[in-house]
Parts: structure tokens; sequence; C-alpha cells
């Protein structure tokens, strides 16, 4: 969690491609995230279906 504050804190300082490349990191880390949970629960649901 300190890394990722760090990394919003570093943000507000950098240079405009800096800031895209922050968003994009994050926005990477969302859709991995996400995509992980999505694919939990279609697994949970398939072995209730069983």
């Amino acid at each position: 969690m300190h890394t990722l504050i760090e990394l919003l804190k570093n943000m507000s300082h950098s240079t405009i491609q800096g800031f895209f490349g922050v968003l994009g990191i994050l926005t990477f880390l969302g859709t991995m995230v996400g995509s992980g949970i999505y694919r939990v629960k279609q697994q949970l649901e398939k072995e209730k279906s069983k």
C-alpha cells in the first residue's frame, strides 16, 4: 500500500508523460485485479452448478 501511495504522490510532481504513465500503470493494475475477480466468480458459479 505504501508503494501505491508513494506512486500517487510522485505523480503530482511529474511531467505530463509521467502522469499518463502512472495512469497507465493504475489502469493495468485495475484491469488485472478486475479480471481476476471475474474469473474467480465464474469458477465458483461453475462449481455450484455441478
